[in-house]
């Protein structure tokens, strides 16, 4: 079993607040995660139990005053949003901490009904797919490292080949486990229907169940693309208010993200449109049929599945980050753009573009070159990350950095 670093954080809350939310995409880790951290004071219930979800539909308020006197875990509580309210009455009767874990393969938080129903008395801990400091046991050390003055240093680069396997193969345990890329691809495209029809269903009522499934298939030919929701509901017959509909729904099941454009109140050229990633490559790759073979030979479809794996992974080690860190992408209107601006809580910016290519030359730090200026002293670094082995200065403060640095970095004064 991978050692997930949300481990501690999990520990953490279980020690000062009453509820825990574990939530995440289905089947990333959680029931194994949550499973590992109890004993035997602790209840274990899934609504995945059909005896146990109609028994808690008929009778809410009894189900929970009924439970045992353990510390009681709720899986897939999205599935009886209507508990939460009940939880907040056990929990202002008791407000040790401690007494519930909660998981959910949906963002429950956002349906109206229960968007201040557990303020105070609720931590949420946001669980992802695999990283890849967790798939080999490496610690996180690039966004430390890429916002403090002290250069970076690669001990150990990772090869090409490597590389693409990661990004075909994806980041949930299960495909990890399997033994070759027809039982992957086989894996994604059935977990993605079965949680459209199922999931989907749970949240809300769906009139069109199959444009929603072509919606997602189509999303995974714009990961890592600016949204037009005309253009893309034009592709499925659906108007641009539905595609925004769905699109949140989506979001909330975990498998997609929006990337809101970086802004600035002094320069005024900028695009606000957002840009969108699928939540792992793997699903992309299983959905339009990607190789390995066929990544090496066409390095234009490489760059934008190169960026979601890349937007992916530092959103997975930011969650782990002691300091919150918001990420967006920069355009404007001259057509400028940056993959990724990472910027803390100070307002400090490091811009990140990502590139397929083996090599690096100046004029790829063009676009950072302008942001620079914009962001002035708030700027921390510009990178570009490429497929290469060593770490390159382009100037003060620009580096280029191989891909492989995100899960095999470490940070000196040099």
């Amino acid at each position: 079993m991978f050692k997930r670093y949300s481990e501690n954080q999990i520990n953490e809350a279980l020690n000062d607040t009453p509820v825990v939310f574990v939530m995440g995409a289905r089947q990333c880790g959680k029931s194994t995660l949550v499973k590992s951290i109890i004993n035997d004071q602790w209840e274990y219930i899934t609504f995945d139990d059909p005896i146990k979800l109609e028994s808690a539909k008929f009778d809410p308020v009894g189900f929970i005053k009924n439970l045992s006197s353990k510390n009681i875990v709720l899986d897939e509580i999205q599935r009886l949003p209507e508990l939460f309210v009940i939880i907040k009455q056990s929990v202002d009767e008791n407000r040790a901490p401690g007494r519930f874990i909660l998981t959910g393969s949906a963002n429950a938080l956002l349906l109206p009904q229960l968007s201040d129903s557990l303020a105070g008395r609720m931590e949420s801990i946001l669980l992802k797919p695999l990283s890849e400091c967790e798939i080999l046991g490496t610690q996180p050390g690039f966004l430390k490292a890429v916002f403090e003055n002290n250069a970076p240093i690669l001990k150990e680069s990772g090869s090409r080949d490597y590389l693409l396997n990661r990004i075909i193969t994806g980041c949930f345990p299960e495909p990890l486990q399997r033994p070759n890329a027809k039982r992957r691809t086989l894996w994604y495209k059935n977990y993605m229907n079965a949680l459209i029809l199922r999931d989907a269903q749970d949240l809300a009522q769906i009139s069109h169940i199959k444009e929603l499934n072509k919606l997602m298939h189509l999303i995974c030919f714009y990961s890592a693309k600016l949204v037009n929701f005309s253009d893309i509901g034009a592709k499925i017959k659906l108007n641009h208010v539905t595609v925004q509909k769905y699109l949140s729904l989506l979001e909330q099941l975990f498998l997609v993200e929006t990337l809101p454009a970086w802004h600035s109140n002094e320069y005024k050229r900028l695009v606000k449109a957002p840009k969108i990633h699928v939540a792992d490559t793997g699903l992309i790759s299983a959905i339009r049929g990607f190789t390995k073979e066929s990544l090496i030979q066409n390095i234009k479809e490489l760059g934008p599945l190169l960026e979601s794996f890349v937007f992916n992974e530092l959103k997975k080690q930011a969650s782990w980050s002691a300091e919150h860190i918001d990420f967006y992408h920069y355009r404007d209107k001259d057509k400028v753009e940056i993959d990724l601006i990472l910027e803390n809580q100070l307002g400090d910016c490091v811009a990140i573009e990502i590139k397929a290519s083996a090599t690096v030359v100046g004029k790829d730090f063009n676009g950072i070159k302008k942001f620079k200026k914009i962001a002035g002293e708030k700027f921390k670094k510009g990178i570009v990350l490429y497929d290469g082995k060593e770490i390159l200065h382009f100037g003060d403060m620009l580096l280029a950095i191989p891909i492989s640095a995100l899960w095999r970095l470490t940070s000196s004064d040099v």
